[in-house]
């Protein structure tokens, strides 16, 4: 007897009418596979007791301070309808610091779309049964997949809100990635009215595993979650930052062709630009942008002066608002990091990698790409 959410995914257009279609395929086989894929995707939100995790992921969330803007423009964009939530990916943490910023505000929780490799062992089982986190296979290419995760998408929008992250996976770069269009494409797809789409930009001061991720740069291959944790974990000793999570004005889908390959592309770039706007510029990625090899703290605050007005006229999100408040605010934590180091009056780079990695932050709002400095 198969349960409701199953029934639903299998009668929806698209997926009834693959099954139906398969060529060299027993169809009774491919529909096992499908219910395979619907067995995989099944999530649970226990939202109560995600709320009362706060104390025993405290370790962690006490290392970092949740700071939430413009949600005043989500909580009337959910009271209208369903919202979907389109953010950049930066870290692991991610994953604990945007819903609860959504919960400090008193919004209904999203369920969130994480990559499949968080859902081994205890996390997993937290994901899958609390959290009410979506595994979602990013590289996979079968096709029967690919249209049992849209519909399942599209059921859940029935029920929830949904979260999720355009780029894919987390940016290796630091700078903002590409979209990808599956997920959006899925939730257009659903076809809820009214609908709108949230983009939301999530900014750290300092992100827990930047010297994981700097040093690949690009990701090659998909390690094992149980190492990356345990980097992350030699990488929070002393860790402190602030999380800035901007939500951008809420984005009407009505009119939206979701069969318009264009139209959903479209769609996509739009998003990830007005992320782009309201992304908040924070002091360690002035400081990162400005740097140079050596260079004396009265210079670098002239050239972090120079770079937030190149920013502010671009209508950029500041955080920081002058090159003295950047040099005092940034420089001791990024020397603390040991991606600087202060020595005679002058301050000197220590790990070019992780302070690049700081500095594409701002490549979407320069015309002029960091890449070209340091």
């Amino acid at each position: 007897m198969l349960d409701e959410l199953t029934q639903a995914v299998l009668s929806r257009e698209e997926v009834a009418r693959y099954i139906r279609d398969t060529h060299g395929d027993n169809e009774r086989a491919v529909r096992e596979r499908i219910e395979g894929y619907i067995e995989e995707l099944r999530t649970t939100q226990r939202y109560s007791i995600y709320r009362a995790l706060k104390h025993p992921l405290y370790p962690i969330l006490r290392k970092i301070e949740r700071i939430g803007e413009n949600v005043e423009g989500v909580r009337a964009a959910a009271a209208r309808g369903r919202v979907v939530y389109a953010s950049n990916h930066k870290s692991h943490t991610d994953y604990l610091v945007e819903p609860l910023v959504l919960d400090d505000a008193g919004i209904r929780p999203p369920i969130i779309a994480a990559g499949i490799n968080l859902f081994g062992g205890p996390l997993g089982l937290l994901h899958r049964h609390v959290t009410g986190a979506v595994p979602i296979r990013r590289n996979t290419r079968d096709p029967a997949y690919l249209i049992t995760l849209k519909a399942y998408v599209g059921e859940l929008l029935r029920k929830h809100d949904f979260f999720f992250y355009p780029e894919g996976g987390r940016s290796y770069s630091g700078e903002l990635k590409s979209p990808k269009t599956g997920l959006m494409h899925a939730a257009l797809l659903a076809q809820q009215s009214p609908m709108t789409v949230v983009p939301t930009a999530v900014a750290y001061d300092l992100v827990l595993e930047d010297h994981v991720l700097a040093r690949q740069r690009i990701k090659r291959s998909q390690r094992p979650f149980s190492r990356e944790l345990a980097e992350m974990v030699r990488y929070a000793v002393g860790y402190r930052s602030r999380a800035f999570v901007t939500f951008g004005t809420p984005i009407d889908v009505e009119g939206v062709d979701p069969h318009s390959r264009r139209a959903v592309l479209d769609m996509c770039h739009t998003v990830m630009a007005a992320l782009g706007r309201v992304y908040k510029v924070l002091p360690t990625a002035v400081v990162a942008t400005a740097m140079r090899p050596s260079i004396t703290r009265a210079d670098l605050v002239a050239a972090c002066d120079a770079l937030i007005e190149t920013l502010r006229a671009t209508g950029a999100n500041l955080g920081v608002q002058s090159g003295e408040e950047a040099v005092d605010s940034a420089v001791e934590p990024l020397e603390d990091r040991g991606i600087l180091v202060v020595e005679g009056g002058r301050v000197r780079v220590r790990d070019r990698n992780v302070l690049r990695y700081y500095a594409r932050t701002l490549d979407h709002a320069l015309s002029s790409p960091s890449r070209r400095t340091h």
